[in-house]
Protein backbone atom coordinates (compact mmCIF):
# COMPACT_ATOMS: atom_id res chain seq x y z
CA UNK A 1 0.00 0.00 0.00
CA UNK A 2 1.21 3.51 -0.81
CA UNK A 3 2.56 5.34 2.23
CA UNK A 4 3.24 8.92 3.24
CA UNK A 5 6.98 8.19 3.03
CA UNK A 6 6.63 7.19 -0.62
CA UNK A 7 4.72 10.38 -1.41
CA UNK A 8 7.47 12.46 0.23
CA UNK A 9 10.10 10.56 -1.73
CA UNK A 10 8.30 11.06 -5.04
CA UNK A 11 8.11 14.82 -4.50
CA UNK A 12 11.39 15.60 -2.73
CA UNK A 13 13.66 12.70 -3.62
CA UNK A 14 14.30 12.24 0.12
CA UNK A 15 13.61 8.92 1.86
CA UNK A 16 11.77 9.19 5.16
CA UNK A 17 11.66 5.68 6.69
CA UNK A 18 9.64 6.81 9.73
CA UNK A 19 6.74 8.26 7.69
CA UNK A 20 5.02 4.94 7.07
CA UNK A 21 1.41 6.04 7.45
CA UNK A 22 -0.67 4.22 4.81
CA UNK A 23 -2.57 6.14 2.12
CA UNK A 24 -5.89 4.43 1.53
CA UNK A 25 -6.97 6.12 -1.71
CA UNK A 26 -6.35 9.13 -3.97
CA UNK A 27 -9.31 11.32 -4.91
CA UNK A 28 -10.18 14.64 -6.55
CA UNK A 29 -13.67 14.94 -5.04
CA UNK A 30 -13.79 15.70 -1.32
CA UNK A 31 -17.09 13.81 -1.09
CA UNK A 32 -15.25 10.59 -1.98
CA UNK A 33 -12.64 10.92 0.78
CA UNK A 34 -12.26 8.00 3.17
CA UNK A 35 -9.97 8.06 6.23
CA UNK A 36 -6.35 8.11 5.08
CA UNK A 37 -7.00 9.47 1.58
CA UNK A 38 -4.70 11.61 -0.51
CA UNK A 39 -6.78 14.58 -1.71
CA UNK A 40 -5.53 16.22 -4.91
CA UNK A 41 -6.69 19.83 -5.26
CA UNK A 42 -6.95 20.68 -8.96
CA UNK A 43 -8.03 24.14 -10.11
CA UNK A 44 -10.77 23.69 -12.71
CA UNK A 45 -12.62 25.95 -15.08
CA UNK A 46 -15.72 25.99 -12.88
CA UNK A 47 -14.65 24.37 -9.59
CA UNK A 48 -11.36 24.77 -7.71
CA UNK A 49 -10.39 21.80 -5.57
CA UNK A 50 -8.49 24.09 -3.21
CA UNK A 51 -11.83 25.34 -1.89
CA UNK A 52 -12.57 21.85 -0.54
CA UNK A 53 -9.34 20.99 1.26
CA UNK A 54 -10.83 21.70 4.69
CA UNK A 55 -13.82 19.49 3.88
CA UNK A 56 -11.45 16.72 2.75
CA UNK A 57 -9.59 16.89 6.07
CA UNK A 58 -12.86 16.85 8.00
CA UNK A 59 -13.76 13.63 6.17
CA UNK A 60 -10.45 12.05 7.17
CA UNK A 61 -7.96 12.85 4.41
CA UNK A 62 -4.34 12.50 5.54
CA UNK A 63 -2.64 14.57 2.84
CA UNK A 64 -3.71 17.26 0.38
CA UNK A 65 -1.65 18.20 -2.64
CA UNK A 66 -2.07 21.93 -3.30
CA UNK A 67 -0.48 24.43 -5.68
CA UNK A 68 -1.45 27.74 -4.09
CA UNK A 69 -1.41 29.37 -0.65
CA UNK A 70 -3.89 28.00 1.83
CA UNK A 71 -5.59 29.54 4.91
CA UNK A 72 -3.24 29.80 7.86
CA UNK A 73 -5.24 27.31 9.93
CA UNK A 74 -4.31 24.54 7.49
CA UNK A 75 -0.89 22.95 8.20
CA UNK A 76 1.28 23.30 5.09
CA UNK A 77 4.73 22.23 3.98
CA UNK A 78 6.20 23.88 0.89
CA UNK A 79 7.74 21.01 -1.09
CA UNK A 80 9.12 23.41 -3.69
CA UNK A 81 11.86 24.25 -1.20
CA UNK A 82 14.54 21.98 0.19
CA UNK A 83 13.09 20.09 3.13
CA UNK A 84 15.24 18.19 5.60
CA UNK A 85 14.54 14.56 6.34
CA UNK A 86 14.20 15.42 10.04
CA UNK A 87 11.48 17.96 9.28
CA UNK A 88 9.64 15.50 7.06
CA UNK A 89 9.81 12.77 9.67
CA UNK A 90 8.42 15.10 12.34
CA UNK A 91 5.31 16.03 10.36
CA UNK A 92 1.89 15.19 11.68
CA UNK A 93 -1.16 14.59 9.56
CA UNK A 94 -3.30 15.98 8.14
CA UNK A 95 -0.93 18.08 6.08
CA UNK A 96 -1.03 20.16 2.89
CA UNK A 97 1.94 19.64 0.58
CA UNK A 98 2.54 22.67 -1.63
CA UNK A 99 3.82 21.73 -5.09
CA UNK A 100 4.27 23.51 -8.41
CA UNK A 101 1.58 21.48 -10.21
CA UNK A 102 -0.79 19.07 -8.47
CA UNK A 103 -1.50 17.19 -11.73
CA UNK A 104 2.17 16.67 -12.56
CA UNK A 105 2.92 15.68 -8.97
CA UNK A 106 0.06 13.17 -9.00
CA UNK A 107 1.52 11.68 -12.19
CA UNK A 108 5.01 11.48 -10.65
CA UNK A 109 3.72 9.76 -7.51
CA UNK A 110 1.74 7.26 -9.61
CA UNK A 111 4.73 6.50 -11.82
CA UNK A 112 6.99 5.96 -8.81
CA UNK A 113 4.40 3.67 -7.23
CA UNK A 114 4.04 1.70 -10.46
CA UNK A 115 7.85 1.30 -10.61
CA UNK A 116 7.74 -0.64 -7.33
CA UNK A 117 5.10 -3.17 -8.39
CA UNK A 118 5.67 -6.39 -10.41
CA UNK A 119 2.12 -6.30 -11.81
CA UNK A 120 1.60 -6.91 -15.54
CA UNK A 121 -0.37 -4.12 -17.18
CA UNK A 122 -2.75 -4.38 -20.13
CA UNK A 123 -3.41 -1.07 -21.87
CA UNK A 124 -6.48 -0.61 -24.07
CA UNK A 125 -7.20 2.18 -26.51
CA UNK A 126 -9.16 2.84 -29.69
CA UNK A 127 -11.98 5.00 -30.96
CA UNK A 128 -14.95 2.85 -29.89
CA UNK A 129 -15.37 -0.07 -27.49
CA UNK A 130 -12.58 0.70 -24.99
CA UNK A 131 -14.68 0.52 -21.83
CA UNK A 132 -16.54 -2.68 -22.70
CA UNK A 133 -13.26 -4.30 -23.76
CA UNK A 134 -11.66 -3.22 -20.46
CA UNK A 135 -14.51 -4.66 -18.41
CA UNK A 136 -14.67 -7.98 -20.28
CA UNK A 137 -10.89 -8.37 -20.29
CA UNK A 138 -10.79 -7.81 -16.53
CA UNK A 139 -13.59 -10.36 -16.11
CA UNK A 140 -11.54 -12.93 -18.02
CA UNK A 141 -8.31 -12.27 -16.12
CA UNK A 142 -10.11 -12.35 -12.76
CA UNK A 143 -10.78 -16.06 -13.22
CA UNK A 144 -7.11 -16.63 -12.30
CA UNK A 145 -5.43 -13.38 -11.26
CA UNK A 146 -6.12 -10.65 -8.76
CA UNK A 147 -6.94 -7.87 -11.21
CA UNK A 148 -7.44 -4.11 -11.00
CA UNK A 149 -9.21 -2.05 -13.67
CA UNK A 150 -9.66 1.69 -13.86
CA UNK A 151 -13.15 2.49 -12.56
CA UNK A 152 -15.62 4.29 -14.82
CA UNK A 153 -13.87 6.48 -17.34
CA UNK A 154 -10.78 7.36 -15.27
CA UNK A 155 -8.65 6.98 -18.40
CA UNK A 156 -6.89 10.32 -18.92
CA UNK A 157 -3.82 12.13 -17.58
CA UNK A 158 -5.56 12.58 -14.22
CA UNK A 159 -7.82 9.53 -14.00
CA UNK A 160 -5.21 6.93 -14.91
CA UNK A 161 -2.75 8.00 -12.17
CA UNK A 162 -5.60 7.83 -9.65
CA UNK A 163 -6.27 4.27 -10.85
CA UNK A 164 -2.58 3.33 -10.57
CA UNK A 165 -2.56 4.47 -6.94
CA UNK A 166 -5.27 1.90 -6.20
CA UNK A 167 -2.85 -0.91 -7.03
CA UNK A 168 -1.48 -2.92 -4.14
CA UNK A 169 1.38 -5.39 -3.88
CA UNK A 170 -1.22 -8.16 -4.08
CA UNK A 171 -2.44 -7.29 -7.57
CA UNK A 172 -1.13 -9.49 -10.36
CA UNK A 173 -2.74 -7.81 -13.39
CA UNK A 174 -4.07 -4.33 -14.19
CA UNK A 175 -6.37 -3.54 -17.11
CA UNK A 176 -6.23 0.15 -17.96
CA UNK A 177 -8.29 1.98 -20.55
CA UNK A 178 -6.34 4.84 -22.11
CA UNK A 179 -8.22 7.80 -23.53
CA UNK A 180 -6.99 10.11 -26.27
CA UNK A 181 -7.65 13.62 -27.50
CA UNK A 182 -4.29 14.88 -28.79
CA UNK A 183 -0.97 13.26 -29.82
CA UNK A 184 1.39 12.72 -26.89
CA UNK A 185 -1.37 11.90 -24.41
CA UNK A 186 -1.15 8.10 -24.64
CA UNK A 187 2.67 8.25 -24.59
CA UNK A 188 2.37 10.08 -21.24
CA UNK A 189 -0.05 7.45 -19.91
CA UNK A 190 2.34 4.70 -21.01
CA UNK A 191 5.23 6.32 -19.13
CA UNK A 192 3.09 6.18 -16.01
CA UNK A 193 1.47 2.74 -16.45
CA UNK A 194 4.27 0.87 -18.29
CA UNK A 195 2.00 -1.60 -20.10
CA UNK A 196 3.22 -5.01 -21.24
CA UNK A 197 0.22 -5.69 -23.48
CA UNK A 198 -1.46 -3.16 -25.75
CA UNK A 199 -4.93 -3.71 -27.24
CA UNK A 200 -6.20 -1.54 -30.10
CA UNK A 201 -9.95 -1.75 -30.68
CA UNK A 202 -10.49 0.29 -33.88
CA UNK A 203 -9.97 3.72 -35.40
CA UNK A 204 -12.63 6.20 -36.48
CA UNK A 205 -13.27 9.92 -36.61
CA UNK A 206 -14.35 10.10 -32.95
CA UNK A 207 -12.86 13.28 -31.37
CA UNK A 208 -11.67 14.42 -34.80
CA UNK A 209 -12.59 17.97 -33.84
CA UNK A 210 -10.09 17.94 -30.98
CA UNK A 211 -7.39 15.80 -32.58
CA UNK A 212 -7.39 17.87 -35.77
CA UNK A 213 -7.04 15.12 -38.36
CA UNK A 214 -7.39 11.40 -38.91
CA UNK A 215 -3.59 11.23 -39.17
CA UNK A 216 -3.34 12.69 -35.67
CA UNK A 217 -5.79 10.08 -34.35
CA UNK A 218 -3.77 7.24 -35.91
CA UNK A 219 -0.52 8.67 -34.53
CA UNK A 220 -2.02 9.13 -31.07
CA UNK A 221 -3.37 5.59 -30.81
CA UNK A 222 -0.13 4.14 -32.21
CA UNK A 223 1.70 5.53 -29.18
CA UNK A 224 0.42 2.57 -27.16
CA UNK A 225 2.15 -0.07 -29.30
CA UNK A 226 5.24 2.13 -29.70
CA UNK A 227 5.71 2.15 -25.94
CA UNK A 228 5.39 -1.61 -25.37
CA UNK A 229 8.48 -3.60 -24.36
CA UNK A 230 10.00 -5.82 -27.07
CA UNK A 231 8.97 -9.44 -27.49
CA UNK A 232 8.53 -11.72 -25.63
CA UNK A 233 7.35 -9.54 -22.72
CA UNK A 234 5.54 -7.05 -24.95
CA UNK A 235 2.48 -8.05 -26.97
CA UNK A 236 0.43 -5.86 -29.32
CA UNK A 237 -3.10 -7.16 -29.90
CA UNK A 238 -4.30 -5.59 -33.15
CA UNK A 239 -7.58 -5.57 -35.07
CA UNK A 240 -6.78 -7.35 -38.36
CA UNK A 241 -10.03 -6.16 -39.93
CA UNK A 242 -8.89 -2.53 -39.91
CA UNK A 243 -5.93 -1.72 -42.20
CA UNK A 244 -4.91 1.34 -40.16
CA UNK A 245 -4.69 -0.80 -37.02
CA UNK A 246 -3.03 -3.71 -38.81
CA UNK A 247 -0.26 -1.39 -40.00
CA UNK A 248 0.65 -0.52 -36.41
CA UNK A 249 2.65 -3.77 -36.37
CA UNK A 250 5.40 -1.84 -38.15
CA UNK A 251 5.68 0.58 -35.19
CA UNK A 252 6.50 -1.84 -32.39
CA UNK A 253 9.08 -4.41 -31.33
CA UNK A 254 6.43 -6.27 -29.34
CA UNK A 255 5.04 -9.61 -30.46
CA UNK A 256 1.94 -9.23 -32.66
CA UNK A 257 -1.33 -11.07 -32.15
CA UNK A 258 -4.02 -10.24 -34.71
CA UNK A 259 -7.72 -10.78 -34.03
CA UNK A 260 -10.72 -10.32 -36.32
CA UNK A 261 -13.16 -12.00 -38.67
CA UNK A 262 -10.58 -13.06 -41.26
CA UNK A 263 -8.96 -16.53 -41.22
CA UNK A 264 -5.67 -14.70 -41.74
CA UNK A 265 -5.84 -13.40 -38.15
CA UNK A 266 -4.25 -15.38 -35.32
CA UNK A 267 -7.56 -15.43 -33.44
CA UNK A 268 -10.71 -15.17 -35.56
CA UNK A 269 -14.46 -15.73 -35.44
CA UNK A 270 -16.88 -17.32 -37.91
CA UNK A 271 -20.52 -18.45 -38.04
CA UNK A 272 -21.71 -15.35 -36.20
CA UNK A 273 -25.37 -15.41 -35.20
CA UNK A 274 -27.01 -12.47 -33.46
CA UNK A 275 -29.56 -13.62 -30.88
CA UNK A 276 -31.10 -10.21 -30.19
CA UNK A 277 -31.38 -9.59 -26.47
CA UNK A 278 -30.11 -13.12 -25.77
CA UNK A 279 -26.60 -12.25 -26.91
CA UNK A 280 -24.53 -13.56 -29.78
CA UNK A 281 -23.23 -16.97 -30.86
CA UNK A 282 -20.14 -17.72 -32.94
CA UNK A 283 -17.17 -20.04 -33.43
CA UNK A 284 -13.72 -18.92 -32.29
CA UNK A 285 -10.58 -20.21 -34.04
CA UNK A 286 -7.01 -20.19 -32.73
CA UNK A 287 -4.24 -22.28 -34.24
CA UNK A 288 -5.80 -25.73 -34.64
CA UNK A 289 -8.56 -25.21 -32.08
CA UNK A 290 -12.24 -24.40 -32.59
CA UNK A 291 -14.35 -23.19 -29.69
CA UNK A 292 -18.11 -22.65 -29.89
CA UNK A 293 -19.04 -19.55 -27.93
CA UNK A 294 -22.23 -17.88 -26.75
CA UNK A 295 -21.84 -14.62 -24.85
CA UNK A 296 -24.46 -12.38 -23.20
CA UNK A 297 -23.26 -9.29 -25.08
CA UNK A 298 -25.71 -7.42 -27.30
CA UNK A 299 -25.09 -7.04 -31.02
CA UNK A 300 -22.87 -8.76 -33.58
CA UNK A 301 -20.21 -6.08 -33.06
CA UNK A 302 -19.67 -7.58 -29.61
CA UNK A 303 -17.80 -10.47 -31.25
CA UNK A 304 -14.77 -8.19 -31.58
CA UNK A 305 -15.02 -7.34 -27.88
CA UNK A 306 -15.02 -11.04 -26.99
CA UNK A 307 -12.06 -11.66 -29.31
CA UNK A 308 -10.02 -8.92 -27.61
CA UNK A 309 -10.67 -10.27 -24.12
CA UNK A 310 -9.90 -13.79 -25.31
CA UNK A 311 -6.66 -12.64 -26.91
CA UNK A 312 -5.49 -11.11 -23.62
CA UNK A 313 -6.48 -14.29 -21.79
CA UNK A 314 -4.41 -16.42 -24.19
CA UNK A 315 -1.41 -14.08 -23.93
CA UNK A 316 -1.60 -14.22 -20.13
CA UNK A 317 -1.66 -18.02 -20.07
CA UNK A 318 -5.31 -18.74 -19.24
CA UNK A 319 -7.02 -21.97 -20.24
CA UNK A 320 -10.02 -22.00 -22.57
CA UNK A 321 -12.18 -22.98 -19.60
CA UNK A 322 -11.05 -19.90 -17.65
CA UNK A 323 -11.56 -17.64 -20.68
CA UNK A 324 -15.06 -18.98 -21.34
CA UNK A 325 -16.00 -18.48 -17.69
CA UNK A 326 -14.90 -14.85 -17.87
CA UNK A 327 -16.78 -14.21 -21.12
CA UNK A 328 -20.05 -15.31 -19.53
CA UNK A 329 -20.17 -12.42 -17.06
CA UNK A 330 -23.58 -10.84 -17.75
CA UNK A 331 -22.49 -7.61 -16.03
CA UNK A 332 -20.38 -6.76 -19.06
CA UNK A 333 -23.26 -5.29 -21.08
CA UNK A 334 -22.47 -1.82 -19.80
CA UNK A 335 -23.73 0.75 -22.25
CA UNK A 336 -26.77 -0.57 -24.10
CA UNK A 337 -29.52 -1.55 -21.68
CA UNK A 338 -33.00 -2.82 -22.52
CA UNK A 339 -35.80 -1.35 -20.38
CA UNK A 340 -39.58 -1.41 -20.58
CA UNK A 341 -41.46 1.59 -21.94
CA UNK A 342 -45.11 2.60 -22.41
CA UNK A 343 -47.69 -0.13 -23.16
CA UNK A 344 -45.16 -2.93 -23.04
CA UNK A 345 -42.77 -1.40 -25.56
CA UNK A 346 -39.04 -2.11 -25.37
CA UNK A 347 -36.54 0.76 -25.07
CA UNK A 348 -32.90 0.22 -26.01
CA UNK A 349 -31.03 2.75 -23.88
CA UNK A 350 -27.68 3.46 -25.53
CA UNK A 351 -27.37 7.09 -24.48
CA UNK A 352 -23.86 7.07 -22.99
CA UNK A 353 -22.29 8.51 -26.12
CA UNK A 354 -22.36 8.26 -29.91
CA UNK A 355 -20.09 8.06 -32.94
CA UNK A 356 -20.90 6.68 -36.40
CA UNK A 357 -19.48 3.17 -35.76
CA UNK A 358 -21.29 2.76 -32.44
CA UNK A 359 -24.60 4.09 -33.79
CA UNK A 360 -24.45 1.73 -36.76
CA UNK A 361 -23.65 -1.15 -34.37
CA UNK A 362 -26.74 -0.24 -32.31
CA UNK A 363 -28.84 -0.09 -35.48
CA UNK A 364 -27.57 -3.55 -36.40
CA UNK A 365 -28.85 -4.84 -33.07
CA UNK A 366 -32.20 -3.13 -33.69
CA UNK A 367 -32.40 -5.02 -37.00
CA UNK A 368 -32.24 -8.34 -35.11
CA UNK A 369 -35.34 -7.61 -33.01
CA UNK A 370 -38.99 -8.23 -33.85
CA UNK A 371 -41.62 -5.48 -33.76
CA UNK A 372 -42.00 -1.96 -35.12
CA UNK A 373 -38.50 -0.52 -35.01
CA UNK A 374 -38.10 3.14 -34.06
CA UNK A 375 -34.68 4.81 -34.15
CA UNK A 376 -34.37 7.99 -32.05
CA UNK A 377 -30.99 9.43 -33.03
CA UNK A 378 -29.36 12.61 -31.73
CA UNK A 379 -26.42 14.73 -32.82
CA UNK A 380 -23.00 13.11 -32.82
CA UNK A 381 -20.53 15.67 -31.51
CA UNK A 382 -16.79 16.31 -31.98
CA UNK A 383 -16.61 14.83 -35.49
CA UNK A 384 -14.91 17.85 -37.04
CA UNK A 385 -14.71 17.76 -40.84
CA UNK A 386 -16.28 14.28 -40.80
CA UNK A 387 -19.48 15.65 -39.28
CA UNK A 388 -21.83 15.62 -42.25
CA UNK A 389 -20.46 12.42 -43.77
CA UNK A 390 -20.74 10.55 -40.46
CA UNK A 391 -24.36 11.60 -39.89
CA UNK A 392 -25.32 10.71 -43.47
CA UNK A 393 -23.72 7.28 -43.13
CA UNK A 394 -25.93 6.65 -40.08
CA UNK A 395 -28.99 7.91 -41.96
CA UNK A 396 -28.42 5.43 -44.79
CA UNK A 397 -28.24 2.50 -42.37
CA UNK A 398 -31.24 3.75 -40.37
CA UNK A 399 -33.32 3.71 -43.54
CA UNK A 400 -32.51 0.02 -44.01
CA UNK A 401 -33.32 -0.94 -40.43
CA UNK A 402 -36.01 1.28 -38.91
CA UNK A 403 -39.72 1.66 -39.57
CA UNK A 404 -39.53 5.21 -38.23
CA UNK A 405 -36.59 7.56 -37.68
CA UNK A 406 -36.76 10.45 -35.22
CA UNK A 407 -33.78 12.81 -35.15
CA UNK A 408 -32.85 15.20 -32.34
CA UNK A 409 -30.67 18.27 -32.97
CA UNK A 410 -29.37 20.31 -35.87
CA UNK A 411 -26.64 17.91 -36.99
CA UNK A 412 -29.01 14.94 -36.86
CA UNK A 413 -31.03 16.56 -39.66
CA UNK A 414 -28.39 15.10 -41.98
CA UNK A 415 -29.46 11.67 -40.68
CA UNK A 416 -33.07 12.44 -41.55
CA UNK A 417 -32.19 13.84 -44.97
CA UNK A 418 -30.06 10.82 -45.89
CA UNK A 419 -32.72 8.37 -44.68
CA UNK A 420 -35.23 9.94 -47.09
CA UNK A 421 -32.70 9.95 -49.92
CA UNK A 422 -32.05 6.26 -49.21
CA UNK A 423 -35.72 5.49 -49.87
CA UNK A 424 -37.50 5.96 -46.55
CA UNK A 425 -40.90 7.63 -46.83
CA UNK A 426 -40.79 11.25 -45.68
CA UNK A 427 -43.77 10.67 -43.41
CA UNK A 428 -41.72 8.13 -41.44
CA UNK A 429 -38.95 10.61 -40.68
CA UNK A 430 -39.40 13.24 -37.94
CA UNK A 431 -36.89 15.99 -37.12
CA UNK A 432 -36.99 17.58 -33.66
CA UNK A 433 -34.88 20.25 -31.94
CA UNK A 434 -34.15 18.70 -28.55
CA UNK A 435 -34.84 15.86 -26.15
CA UNK A 436 -37.90 17.57 -24.63
CA UNK A 437 -39.55 17.74 -28.04
CA UNK A 438 -38.72 14.08 -28.57
CA UNK A 439 -40.32 13.17 -25.24
CA UNK A 440 -43.56 14.93 -26.18
CA UNK A 441 -43.63 13.20 -29.56
CA UNK A 442 -42.81 9.70 -28.33
CA UNK A 443 -45.26 9.67 -25.43
CA UNK A 444 -48.11 9.49 -27.93
CA UNK A 445 -46.41 7.31 -30.54
CA UNK A 446 -44.87 4.37 -28.69
CA UNK A 447 -47.04 1.33 -28.05
CA UNK A 448 -47.14 -2.43 -27.61
CA UNK A 449 -44.68 -4.35 -29.75
CA UNK A 450 -42.50 -1.31 -30.51
CA UNK A 451 -38.73 -1.46 -30.11
CA UNK A 452 -37.22 2.00 -29.64
CA UNK A 453 -33.48 2.65 -29.93
CA UNK A 454 -32.38 5.90 -28.25
CA UNK A 455 -28.82 7.02 -29.00
CA UNK A 456 -26.86 10.27 -29.28
CA UNK A 457 -23.90 12.12 -27.84
CA UNK A 458 -23.97 12.79 -24.11
CA UNK A 459 -24.36 16.51 -24.65
CA UNK A 460 -27.74 15.92 -26.30
CA UNK A 461 -29.21 14.52 -23.03
CA UNK A 462 -30.89 11.61 -24.76
CA UNK A 463 -31.00 9.92 -21.35
CA UNK A 464 -33.92 12.22 -20.48
CA UNK A 465 -35.93 10.58 -23.25
CA UNK A 466 -35.36 7.11 -21.80
CA UNK A 467 -36.23 8.26 -18.27
CA UNK A 468 -39.48 9.85 -19.45
CA UNK A 469 -40.53 6.77 -21.40
CA UNK A 470 -39.81 4.53 -18.42
CA UNK A 471 -41.96 6.73 -16.21
CA UNK A 472 -44.80 6.64 -18.73
CA UNK A 473 -45.10 2.86 -18.84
Amino acid sequence: MLTLAQIYHSISGRKVPSAKSPITDAVLDSRLVIPGSLFVAIPGEHVDGHDFVMEAFERGASVALVERDMPSELPLLDMRKTVSGRKLAALKMPICLRVESTVETLQRIAQDWRDQLPVRVIGITGSVGKSTTKELTASVLETRYRTLKNPGNLNNEIGLPLSILRLSEAHERAVLEMGFYVPGEIALLCRIAQPHVGVITNLSQVHLERAGSMEAIVAGKTELVENLPPSPDGVAILNYDEPLVRQMAEKTEARILYYGLSPEADLWASDIEGLGLDGVRFVMHHRNEEVHVRVPLLGRHSVHTALRATAVGLVEGLTWQEIMEGLQDSRMQLRLVAVRGPSGSLILDDTYNAAPPSVIAALNLLAELDGRRVAVLGDMLELGDYEEKGHRMVGARAAQVADEVITVGERARWIADEAVQAGMKAGKVVTLEDSQAAIQHLRHQVGKGDVVLVKGSRGMRMDLIVAALEEAR
